[in-house]
């Protein structure tokens, strides 16, 4: 090797965070935009206030609900205060918000937030796959508001969400999210509306998101038949998630891998 590799004193030395940066950098910066990418279309397609800066992006979806407005960080940033400042301009006090941070600093406890955890980001790689539909399982797409309502009762129950109670339809999902970069499937049991997931592509990637079943019909194959379906919405797409660490195995199952760890916090409803 030729040449010195210290740097110039004035060169930039690139993190991978920069607003400049190309969001196919790394597969961790476009999960981060993608995750982002979504608060922002559910509070869009509600008629709902959303805002994405350099530092956040996120959107107010609801007065209620723990995991109704979700504030995604962007970047790492040393005055973190002012950015919870920005965030309590979009969510008003006394309304909850969720907060997921790709780092796991700074501590946003003496910010007035609650540490949920470090869920891991996982991520799939393309690979063809059929999707698993068993007997008595109906599998569909949502098209329309009135399915779109159905697909909403069955997340909030299945989730579940109580806090959302009582429920009108589009409280969290406005009927203008059903898009070619956002699409929502509904599984029936015998007939019965029993689990829903949603999948949003943006940056290149695709996330799977809203994935919930019913208690009674949980072990039937309604999630998996769903959660196969976001997941290869686009199947030459990676797809990602954040996943709980009950909820790790089965994903593992379905050849997601375990990226790195990031970090969820919540500000309590008042």
């Amino acid at each position: 090797m030729s040449g010195s590799i210290v740097p110039d004193a004035n060169e930039h030395l690139a993190t991978g965070w920069e607003p400049e940066v190309p969001l196919d950098d790394t597969l961790v910066r476009q999960a981060a935009h993608l995750h982002a990418s979504w608060p922002t279309t559910v509070a869009k397609a509600s008629g709902r206030p959303w805002r994405w800066t350099d530092d956040w992006a996120g959107g107010f979806v609801a007065d209620r609900g723990a995991l109704s407005n979700v504030i995604v960080l962007l970047r790492p940033t040393a005055d973190i205060g002012t950015v919870l400042d920005e965030v309590a301009e979009l969510i008003p006090s006394g309304s909850p918000y969720f907060l997921l941070s790709p780092w796991q600093a700074p501590d946003l406890g003496p910010h007035g937030l609650v540490l949920l955890g470090h869920p891991p980001l996982m991520v799939r790689f393309p690979a063809a796959h059929d999707i698993p539909v068993r007997d008595g399982v109906e599998l569909l797409e949502v098209r329309d508001a009135r399915e779109l309502a159905v697909a909403e009762r069955v997340l909030v129950e299945g989730y579940p969400m109580p806090d959302l109670e009582p429920l009108s339809p589009g409280d969290l999902l406005g009927p203008a999210i059903l898009s070619p970069a956002t699409r929502v499937w509904l599984a029936r049991v015998d007939g019965v509306p029993a689990a829903v997931a949603a999948a949003h592509l943006h940056a290149g990637v695709t996330l799977v998101e809203y994935v919930a079943t019913r208690p009674p019909a949980r072990g039937r194959g309604a999630g998996a038949a769903v959660t196969w379906a976001a997941t290869l919405a686009d199947p030459a797409r990676p797809a990602v998630l954040t996943a709980s660490d009950d909820g790790r195995p089965v994903y593992e199952a379905m050849g997601f891998v375990a990226l790195e760890r990031w970090s969820a916090w919540l500000r309590e409803a008042a």
